[in-house]
């Protein structure tokens, strides 16, 4: 097996258990959401904890990973995830439950804030486009995996024992990362904190950067505002799917997976500024199919947004991986991945939020605000002449 063949199964698993773990509890939020009494909103904690933790925790962990190198980090983030998942379903109650979940997203944060330094060190600018697309596509394969397992096992089971279940297909994962991922360039050992704190600065100087941090932000807080209430939308009136049946609509995700691999394509044929854009506003489209109460438009509308969004991801995310600077490439890696995390945290409750208290066309009034804000930072952060020079991915 080849070096890169070997780096693309690690990242692949990597992805495919951090992000199981991450969202297993969010098919089943309506019968946490039952058991505690609780509102969407509030039932929401139980994914927004964890990627609000992971947005503070990613940071500190990319510096770490400049001193300690990038691979010790990942392994680390994989293991400890699956621990804490395995002990999850032994909490008593639902605040015992969210301290848990905080401590879960600060575990997993290894993973996505080193990886794409990781990958633009081992395989160079030349390689690090599909390198990228191969990690979100497993990243999707995770989401959806980790969501399907639990929706379908959460009625002969429950909630518990459903994430007992993505908690085992997150431990199977992790041993394949640990046993595939070569190692990393050596540590940085001389790194000193005003090194990092330069790599900083520059990570946060360059207007494209910012624009990859905003598409982060604004974008992943759609999408998980969506799917946070989506268990709500199709169990409720007027659709009155059973959970088994509701969690189907993760299915959506392998559309996603096909989209963030085939995004290099897509970005060597029109460019990543026109790539981008154009996947952001075919996200909204995608929303606003899921308005009629009809399941097959619902349906169709998840199909769309969730190969929209990732695509728009992978583009966002190579462009930054790519365009980071050698001496911040973990600060950018990291800065991205807080946006990111940080819009799922604070998105995702305000949409669980919305649709709590004013019903599902105001989420999809919101959310499509949210994607056209990002791509309008897009057209305004990026140069035309940035895209001439940079049509290739990578």
């Amino acid at each position: 097996m080849t070096s890169t063949r070997r780096v693309k199964i690690a990242v692949a698993a990597a992805g495919i258990s951090s992000f199981a773990l991450l969202y297993a509890p969010q098919p089943v939020l309506p019968q946490l959401a039952a058991q505690y009494h609780l509102d969407p909103g509030g039932a929401a904690l139980a994914v927004s904890v964890a990627t609000g933790a992971l947005a503070i925790a990613v940071l500190p962990i990319a510096a770490l990973s400049e001193v300690v190198g990038r691979r010790p980090v990942i392994l680390t983030s994989v293991l400890a995830s699956v621990v804490f998942g395995l002990l999850l379903p032994l909490m008593p109650t639902y605040p015992a439950l969210l301290v848990l979940r905080a401590l879960q997203g600060v575990a997993i944060a290894g993973f996505p804030g080193v990886a794409a330094a990781y990958l633009a060190e081992r395989l160079g600018r030349a390689g690090v486009a599909a390198a990228v697309g191969a990690m979100i596509a497993g990243n999707t394969i995770g989401g959806m995996l980790g969501r399907l397992s639990s929706g379908f096992t959460a009625g002969p089971l429950g909630w518990r024992g459903a994430l007992f279940v993505v908690a085992g297909v997150g431990a199977i994962c992790s041993a394949i990362t640990v046993v595939t991922l070569p190692p990393g360039t050596r540590p940085r050992g001389d790194a000193q904190l005003r090194a990092v704190a330069r790599g900083l600065v520059t990570a946060l100087s360059k207007p494209v950067l910012l624009a990859q941090y905003a598409v982060a932000l604004l974008a992943m807080g759609s999408f998980v505002a969506l799917y946070n209430a989506a268990g709500f939308r199709l169990t409720g009136d007027p659709l009155h799917l059973s959970p088994a049946i509701a969690s189907l609509v993760f299915l959506a995700y392998a559309t996603g997976s096909v989209s963030s691999a085939a995004a290099g394509r897509l970005v060597a044929r029109v460019g990543r500024r026109r790539a981008l854009i154009g996947a952001l506003l075919l996200t909204a489209v995608g929303a606003a199919l899921t308005l009629p109460d009809s399941l097959p438009l619902v349906i169709a509308g998840f199909l769309v947004l969730t190969c929209a969004f990732f695509a728009a991801h992978a583009v966002a995310n190579g462009w930054a991986a790519a365009d980071a600077p050698e001496n911040a490439r973990g600060q950018v890696g990291g800065t991205y991945t807080a946006t990111y995390y940080l819009g799922s945290s604070v998105g995702g409750a305000a949409g669980a939020w919305v649709y709590g208290h004013a019903g599902w066309p105001w989420l999809i009034a919101v959310v499509a605000v949210w994607l056209l804000l990002a791509a309008a930072v897009v057209a305004a952060g990026t140069q035309v002449r940035v895209e001439r020079r940079e049509l290739v991915p990578g």
